[in-house]
């Protein structure tokens, strides 16, 4: 069985416990609090020096780490992984797209705004909010003439993108002007075997 190390409100392990759901993969999640300092223990870091979640060990005992890596790996062979070069190339853009343009203002504007200290954090909120607002209407742009964001079909792009976007209001983002982002919503959530990122805690340890 799959091994997940993850903390309770994470997207970036939200998407690799929704790959594996969809996948019928079975796993156990092992709640991890990143707030009391759980991913800086020798135990954790003997898993990823890193020192951040999520951390996949597969069956075989393979350590797996970075979240959209972790996609990759498990989507490989299957539907939610193009074999098109055109439509994977599309795949690999948007999965470097969420870590570098939508992350880190649209996901660290809701880790801040819920964070125990979060008063500190109000100028760093601000100064992201232009980046998040960008990053939506991008989306919405892109999906005005496509039903999803890789090829014609839900991918793994769409997992790695969904697992923040529909948590936007968390972080501050009213999704009321991007209206075709939330018919993509929608149709994610809508996806066989979907997993809520509440959900992803019944396979607690």
């Amino acid at each position: 069985m799959y091994q997940l190390y993850d903390y309770i409100t994470s997207g970036n392990g939200y998407k690799v416990a929704l790959l594996l759901h969809q996948l019928n993969l079975p796993f156990r999640y092992h709640e991890t609090d990143i707030l009391a300092g759980a991913t800086q223990t020798p135990d954790f870091l003997a898993l990823n020096p890193n020192g951040k979640i999520p951390v996949l060990v597969t069956p075989e005992k393979a350590v797996l780490w970075e979240s959209n890596a972790i996609l990759l790996h498990l989507a490989e062979g299957t539907a939610y992984l193009p074999v098109a070069p055109a439509a994977r190339f599309e795949v690999y853009r948007w999965l470097f797209w969420e870590q570098y343009s939508h992350e880190p203002y649209i996901a660290t504007s809701r880790f801040w705004l819920h964070h125990p200290d979060a008063a500190r954090f109000q100028e760093k909120i601000a100064e992201r909010r232009p980046g998040g607002l960008k990053a939506l209407k991008l989306m919405d742009d892109h999906l005005a003439a496509r039903a999803y964001f890789a090829g014609d079909t839900y991918s793994v792009a769409d997992i790695a993108l969904y697992a923040y976007t529909h948590k936007a209001d968390e972080g501050g983002f009213v999704l009321d002007d991007y209206p075709h982002v939330q018919a993509w919503l929608a149709r994610v959530a809508n996806q066989p075997r979907h997993l809520t990122i509440e959900e992803k805690t019944k396979f607690r340890d």
